[in-house]
Order: structure tokens, then C-alpha cells, then sequence
């Protein structure tokens, strides 16, 4: 039926369709081919691919994107009607209504400032060009499903017309005032029907990023927008992804409330949305890295504790000695292998660590290289952090309940270090103890039930309870209680005990590390590993490397273990099964 006014489509249009046709054929035949015709398919297109086969459509497309994105979904259902002549016999060969043109700006000339800015410098001249943000989700709403579009039908000169809904009015549809007819005469007539049958429903859904910390200025606090996505791209990103979304800006009443005063707040129109956590963790390890990682160790092979000790040596560098804090370190940011046995049940292979140490053994200076070591990390201290902070929040937005993650929910898969444990509130700390153990977080707050998984590694730090008594169990010296205490898997005590060789060594390396000739970085693996380097290579032994107990080490952690529960009597939280 509509196939005639597209026929003498615009120009625009054919362009578009010759040009999808030309690069994209492929995506066109497999979204023909596909089976549901009434889903939403997306087409990729790259913005660059644009600007080399027809600079002026480009322009034209970032200048004005809201008619031109309309124009490249029609050209979608052209180029498909002209694609699906190949397939006449087939029966499932079905030409698609719904086709999305998804536009990818990376490597283009869009990724300058001027329209990929952060989220803090968003300014009114941003509005209507085609512009790109990036940040971290903190908030996914639930879908929803609005009315895309209304035919009416004027009740005087029978004249037929569609009603988009109004964005910046919360999406509603009204009719127009008078009949938008042009025909010969003037039809001035205010009675409209609806026509049954003409609405189209779109999935619909409100996220809300806020811009990474990385990037901001001194004393700057992140700011948010809120982002609104539609039909194909509902329920691709969830709280805590780092995402590159493309869109238009535009502007939408705020909430109707009495004595508020009612302003535009500023949305952003998803276009396309890639999520970037997963392209960090892939793209990082080249092949030769790889090579030069396995060179390594066959030069170490004889002998490869030298080769670990090489390793470690880069681990935060900047603190002297300390051997078995960094090779827990270490360690621990590799973590261990899962076990799932038949039933389904699941041991943990991450593992837990504790630091507790007098003031000024360089507690926080692990925590803070470990959280640059690791790919996805979250820091917060005992005092700044309630257990909801922690775990998840619910948050009342418009009128009903949704759930924000909180620290531990963000570092899933990741680190989550919380320095200055003890000063956490009691019942804050008993919110992790589930968090640690099962790796899930049970929720049951404002009628939302719900389980989040937390694969997560707990890295603390701690104070002892004033001087540190060796004669005392850990338990005491720390006030934490014992089912916490059983949950780290390893807990490393640092003692700052008056030792003048040791002084006269540690001072002149802090004093040794200010100079500058020293700061010179080399490439060459056998000297210290640059901080990227070692990034790298916890992320591929994470990936690569799958250790299996030895009947010999099986019978050493055995009888280890045994010894401890005989001995362990002032220790019992520490020598659980967990152990």
C-alpha cells in the first residue's frame, strides 16, 4: 500500500537506500530472513563509511538527525523491498517494518570535544546535533511501553494524518487544534477520529549515567543525565557498565508537582549505545604481549620462584620490602578456580583479604594499587559507606520503586576495597558477610524481592583496637567478629616494630624513589613491569590459566589443615571448614 509514496520518495532517500545497499547488503538479507516479523531489528551503520561514500549526507544526517534518521528508517524498508527481489520464492522472506538505523561514531570526526563532550559540559548549543556521551550507568529503570504514533482521521474533509507524541509534554498524544490538510481549500475543521487500529507501541526505557570520576576536574562532582531508550535497545546495559551512547539532546518538562518550579530538563534520545567494560578487558592483550609472557617463563624455567620474585617486583613498587603483602596481593586479584559440583552448588573461586596494621605500614597504598591493577574496581572507607551504600538501594523515582546498585553490586566480577573496615557500623558489616561467602545479595525492600550476584573481591584494611597484642587473638585485636573473620582468606598482620637497620633501609628507599634519574621506565621484562604490563598479565593468567591440585599438595593443605584445628584454640574463628 505504501509502497507509491515511496516511489517518489526524496532524493535523500534513494541516496540513503543506495548507499545501505551498497555496504550493509548483508545485514539487509539476514534481517529479511529472519523469522518474527513484527520485532525490532537494529542495522549498523559506521559514521565514518558515511562520511567517505557521501560527505554532504553526512553532514546533513549530524546537523538535522531528527529528520534524517526518520529518512534513513524509511530508506531501511526501501532498500529491504528492493534487496527482497532476490528472494521471491522463498516463504519466509519477509520484508521488515521495523528496522532501526544505528549509527557507531567511533573513529569519525565526531569523536572531537565539540560533540563528545562530558556529561558536566553539556550546554543548550549541543541541542539537535547528533551527539555522544560517555559514562557509567548508575540507574536502569524499568521497561515500559508508550505509544509511538496515532492516525486521525478528519471528520469534515475525510483527510487522514499521523500524531507523534511530544517528548518534552512526558510522551503524550494530543490531536492538533485545527486539520493540517493542504489541499485546494482550507479545511478548518476541529472533530477528529481515531482510527481503530493505528497505534504502534514501543518498548521503552529510562536509563541515567553519570560521567566517570577518571576524567574529572579538581574538586568537580560527577554529573548525570538521564537517557532514554527505545525499542531494540531496552535491556542491553544494567547498572554499573561503562557505556558510549549516541543520541540527540533535547529537553523534557519537569515533574507537574504543586509550588515546584517546572523546568526543561535536559534528556538525551538514544541512538545506539555500545558498551565499553567489555572491550577493556578483551582488546588489552595484543599476541606479541602474549609471546614476550611466555618467553618469560622459559627463561625462568629452571628456576621459577626468580621468575615470581621478577613479577612482584612491580608490585607497588613505591613500598620497600613487604615480600608477603605483595605476593598476596598478587595473588588475590588472580583469585582461584570455581567449583561447581553436580547438585549445582557453588564454591567461590575468589578469594578474600585482610590487612591489619599499626598506622603507617602502607595499608592504604596496596588498596590503592590493587584498585589500579584490577579492570573493574570500586574503593570506599568504613565510615562513608551504610550497609545500603554497600549493597542496593531502593530509590522512589516517579512514583515507583526501582533498585540502584551499590558498591559491592558495582564491583561485580571486580575488586571492592573498603579501607578502614572497623569503623564500619555493626549491621553495615553483617550485609557483607552474604556478599563474601555466597556471592549473591538478597534483597527485600519496598515490595521489590529480588537476588543480585556479587563475584566480587573484598580487599580490607584495618586498625588493630589500639596497640597490637601478639598474645591476643586476632578476633580481640581487631573487634571484628569471628564469622567475618572466617570469610578472609588470607589476613596478613603488619607490626611497626622499632628495628634501627630497618628504619636507616626503608628511609633512604622513600628518599632514593624522589630522585629523578630513578623514574626512568624501560620495556624489558627482566627489571621492574610497568603498571600496564602487569594489568595485563593478571588478566590473562585470570583467563588462560586453570591450576589443578597435585595429590602431593592435596596431602600438604590436608594435614595442614588438620594441625590448625588441633591447635587453634585461641584462633577458632580463623580454622572453619571454609579454611
Amino acid at each position: 500500500s505504501s509502497l507509491p509514496s515511496e516511489m517518489d520518495a526524496a532524493g535523500p532517500v534513494k541516496d540513503l537506500a543506495g548507499f545501505l545497499i551498497r555496504h550493509h547488503s548483508d545485514q539487509l538479507r539476514s534481517i529479511i530472513l529472519s523469522p518474527d516479523p513484527r520485532l525490532h531489528y537494529p542495522l549498523h551503520v559506521d559514521f565514518a563509511e558515511l562520511m567517505d561514500g557521501n560527505p554532504p549526507l553526512a553532514h546533513l544526517l549530524f546537523s538535522q538527525p531528527t529528520e534524517y534518521l526518520q529518512l534513513f528508517h524509511q530508506a531501511a524498508n526501501w532498500a529491504q523491498k528492493i534487496i527482497s527481489g532476490d528472494f521471491k520464492g522463498w516463504d519466509n522472506a519477509i520484508v521488515k517494518q521495523f528496522v532501526h538505523v544505528r549509527i557507531n561514531v567511533s573513529g569519525s570526526p565526531l569523536e572531537c570535544p565539540e560533540t563528545f563532550p562530558s556529561i558536566g559540559r553539556i550546554r543548550v548549543k549541543h541541542r539537535g546535533i547528533l551527539l555522544t556521551l560517555k559514562g557509567t550507568v548508575i540507574r536502569s529503570g524499568a521497561i515500559k511501553m508508550i505509544e509511538g504514533e496515532r492516525d486521525y482521521l478528519c471528520r469534515k474533509c475525510k483527510h487522514r494524518f499521523t500524531v507523534y507524541p511530544e517528548l518534552e509534554t512526558r510522551s503524550t498524544i494530543s490531536p492538533p487544534s485545527s486539520c493540517p490538510s493542504q489541499g485546494s481549500k482550507i479545511c478548518e475543521g476541529t472533530n477528529f477520529q481515531l482510527i481503530e487500529n493505528s497505534i504502534i507501541c514501543h518498548d521503552y526505557q529510562e536509563i541515567k549515567i553519570q560521567e566517570s570520576t577518571q576524567v574529572l576536574g579538581v574538586g568537580a562532582i560527577p554529573r548525570s543525565i538521564p537517557i532514554i531508550l527505545k525499542d531494540d535497545l531496552v535491556d542491553i546495559v544494567k547498572a554499573g557498565d561503562d557505556v558510549i551512547v549516541t543520541g540527540i539532546l533535547t529537553a523534557k518538562w519537569s515533574s507537574d508537582l504543586k509550588d515546584v518550579r517546572c523546568d526543561l530538563d535536559p534528556v538525551l534520545i538514544a541512538n545506539s549505545v555500545r558498551r565499553t567494560n567489555e572491550l577493556k578487558s578483551d582488546i588489552d592483550i595484543p599476541d606479541d604481549v602474549i609471546m614476550k609472557f611466555k618467553q618469560f617463563w622459559l627463561d625462568f624455567k629452571d628456576n621459577p620462584l626468580k621468575g615470581r620474585n621478577a613479577i612482584l617486583r612491580g608490585v607497588c613498587p613505591q613500598v620497600f620490602g613487604l615480600f608477603t603483602v605483595k605476593l598476596a596481593v598478587a595473588l588475590t586479584l588472580i583469585g582461584g578456580v570455581q567449583h561447581v559440583d553436580g547438585s549445582g552448588t557453588k564454591v567461590r573461586g575468589e578469594s578474600h583479604f585482610l590487612l591489619v596494621g599499626d598506622p603507617g605500614t602502607g595499608k592504604s597504598q596496596f588498596l590503592k594499587f590493587a584498585a589500579k591493577l584490577s579492570n573493574r574496581s570500586v574503593i570506599t572507607t568504613g565510615l562513608g559507606s551504610t550497609s545500603a551504600g554497600l549493597t542496593v538501594t531502593a530509590v522512589k523515582d516517579g512514583g515507583e520503586w526501582m533498585l540502584e546498585a551499590g558498591a559491592l553490586v558495582l564491583a561485580d566480577g571486580g575488586l571492592c576495597c573498603i579501607d578502614e573496615f572497623d569503623s564500619m557500623r555493626e549491621h553495615d558489616r553483617a550485609t557483607i558477610h552474604e556478599a563474601m561467602e555466597q556471592q549473591t545479595i538478597s534483597i527485600a525492600k519496598a515490595g521489590l524481592v529480588t537476588t543480585v550476584s556479587t563475584r566480587t573481591i573484598v580487599f580490607g584494611a584495618t586498625n588493630p583496637k589500639g596497640h597490637y597484642d601478639p598474645g591476643q587473638s586476632l578476633s580481640v585485636n581487631t573487634t571484628l567478629s569471628g564469622p567475618l573473620l572466617s570469610r578472609f582468606d588470607i589476613v596478613l598482620v603488619l607490626l611497626d616494630t622499632k628495628n634501627p637497620e630497618w628504619d636507616a633501609v626503608v628511609s633512604s628507599h622513600i628518599l632514593a624513589e624522589a630522585e629523578p634519574e630513578r623514574g626512568k621506565c624501560n620495556e624489558d621484562l627482566a627489571n621492574i613491569w610497568p603498571l600496564s604490563m602487569l594489568r595485563r598479565y593478571i588478566h590473562y593468567v585470570k583467563g588462560y590459566f586453570k591450576p589443578v591440585l597435585t595429590r602431593e599438595a592435596e596431602k600438604v593443605i590436608s594435614s595442614y589443615y588438620q594441625l590448625q584445628r588441633r591447635s587453634a584454640t585461641q584462633n577458632a574463628a580463623r580454622t572453619t571448614v571454609r579454611m
